[in-house]
């Protein structure tokens, strides 16, 4: 038997609730887990309020890191007791134990714990893709992140500032502002009283980003547009106020030929090589200590639906992991 936050229907946070349930031996190209941290994601709370829809009943969460307690039959490269890691696969990973295919795993390098591993490895990845291959970031050029004192915002920031690249970077409020820039972010924008647009215009000198990313959604999507220069890229990657309103792509075209692209993680770590790459990526910058990645807020795996009042309540910064 295992512990599981499972849902039945969707809504706000109280649809989340605890259960015992049964777990096999694994099957072929399985592996069994035990988990010793869970990470909470955004996209967690998009799913369990059907923004995201999902068959129900249905697990949570995507990301976790543990112990390697069987393996089935066909699994290679993966031995009973090793520290892995993973992000994405089957939904799960709020659970104490649970079986997923071994393909989904990654090893954690000595040096890096499991906490920061749990909390890691989607918001990592993502800062890869994103800043690597989406809009691949070149030293010398100035970004737009909003809510950069998120848990993929402080990554990329130290990412973004290690590529040599200026980073422009929105929060709501004059604490998380000292985060960020203690991250090495050169431009902090309050959008709680400040005019986002008006700001990056000074800090520009009037010709705009080549490339904004965006999470929020619904609220930033007109000034991400109107921060870009021509030609430049809105890579919209989360709906945190809300999913972008439908818009006529000729609004791209008068604003100076932008570009808009809505990508997500799986379609970028798709095959085994793709995956291993970005993890090794990231495990890389964390190990040489140009990335420091630290859980900012621990809840037991029981208390998973604070810990989404928390995150939707922007009451958090940086990383939230769970602990069974």
């Amino acid at each position: 038997m295992t512990q599981a936050i499972v849902f039945s229907h969707t809504g706000g946070p109280e649809v989340l609730g605890l259960q015992s349930q049964e777990l096999t031996a694994p099957g072929p190209g399985q592996a069994r887990v035990r988990h010793t941290a869970i990470g909470v994601n955004f996209i967690d709370t998009y799913q369990r309020s059907g923004l995201y829809p999902l068959p129900l009943p249905s697990g949570l969460g995507q990301e976790a890191a543990g112990v390697v307690e069987a393996l089935g039959p066909g699994v290679s490269g993966l031995a009973v007791g090793d520290r892995v890691a993973y992000a994405g696969g089957p939904l799960g990973a709020y659970s104490a134990e649970r079986l997923l295919p071994a393909a989904v795993l990654v090893k954690i390098p000595d040096g890096i714990s499991d906490e920061s591993a749990a909390c890691m490895m989607l918001q990592g990845m993502t800062v890869e893709y994103l800043v690597q291959r989406t809009y691949p970031v070149r030293p010398g050029q100035t970004v737009l992140w909003h809510a950069a004192a998120g848990g993929v915002g402080q990554i990329a920031v130290q990412w973004l500032t290690a590529l040599g690249a200026t980073v422009i970077g929105t929060v709501g409020s004059d604490a998380k502002a000292d985060i960020v820039r203690g991250l090495g972010c050169q431009h902090v924008i309050n959008y709680s009283r400040e005019d986002v647009v008006a700001r990056v215009s000074e800090i520009t000198g009037g010709q705009g980003v080549p490339v904004v990313y965006d999470s929020v959604g619904k609220d930033t999507f007109q000034i991400s547009l109107a921060c870009l220069s021509p030609r430049g890229m809105l890579v919209s990657f989360g709906n945190a106020s809300g999913a972008v309103p439908p818009f006529a792509p000729l609004e791209l075209t008068s604003r100076g030929s932008l570009f808009f692209t809505r990508p997500k993680l799986a379609d970028y770590i798709a095959s085994r090589a793709e995956l291993e790459a970005s993890a090794q990526a990231l495990f890389e910058r964390v190990a040489d200590g140009r990335i420091k990645v630290a859980p900012s807020h621990r809840y037991p795996l029981a208390e998973a639906a604070q810990a989404h009042r928390d995150l939707e309540g922007r009451k958090t910064s940086g990383s939230i992991i769970l602990l069974p």
